[in-house]
């Protein structure tokens, strides 16, 4: 028969768990940080060649602005 676990040595696993939690979440956290930040250089690369294009095709923003919403 299995052996009962005394409330002690339950309350320190369920510390434990919280403890992991907590250092899981903090990893989260900055992994979630470091991937808005990509995304964000990303748009910006994105942004700059959109912006090259426009410049060197000589359309103005209007006739740039039809193509792009039709």
């Amino acid at each position: 028969m299995a052996r009962k676990k005394s409330t002690e040595s339950i309350d320190a696993e369920i510390n434990k768990v919280k403890s992991d939690m907590s250092r899981l979440q903090d990893r989260y956290d900055k992994l979630a940080d470091k991937l808005k930040g990509l995304q964000e250089q990303k748009r910006r690369i994105e942004a700059d060649v959109i912006m090259d294009a426009y410049l060197k095709s000589g359309k103005s923003l209007d006739e740039i602005m039809t193509f792009l919403n039709p």
